[in-house]
């Protein structure tokens, strides 16, 4: 990420992720539609959560085809990159040794789930010296 971005909240992430669940830019009808059965907004919401968006600079909006069209200005890569950092940091002081051992001793983390992340960190670490 370019610069520090400023955190999103619970709805200002579920409408980004409505907007990063798709190709192209989408109206506002259409992050509406995404968004039935999580939230229950009135578009006149919705159009102050995606201003906010634009000036925190998550989304660009472009009015050149008449319509107005939302599209996101940060990966969703990216963010979460940027929160997993943060989160890291915050709670587990940078260990993710910590983090993983929170998970496993509140049963969070079954032998599955280690595992699983066993598995993958071995790949991971075959991959680099490959």
């Amino acid at each position: 990420m370019k610069s520090e971005l400023k955190k999103l909240g619970e709805a200002e992430l579920e409408i980004m992720q409505a907007i990063w669940s798709e190709d192209q830019p989408l109206t506002s009808v259409r992050v509406l539609e995404k968004l039935k059965g999580l939230r229950n907004w009135q578009l006149s919401t919705l159009m102050t959560s995606l201003s906010r968006l634009e000036d925190k600079g998550y989304v660009k909006c472009s009015r050149d085809s008449g319509m107005n069209l939302y599209s996101a200005t940060v990966a969703e890569n990216d963010y979460k990159a940027g929160a997993s950092r943060s989160f890291l940091k915050k709670l587990y002081n940078n260990s993710a040794r910590s983090l993983v051992a929170t998970l496993y001793d509140n049963n969070i983390l079954d032998g599955d789930d280690l595992k699983e992340l066993r598995e993958y960190l071995d790949r991971l670490e075959s991959e680099r010296h490959d």
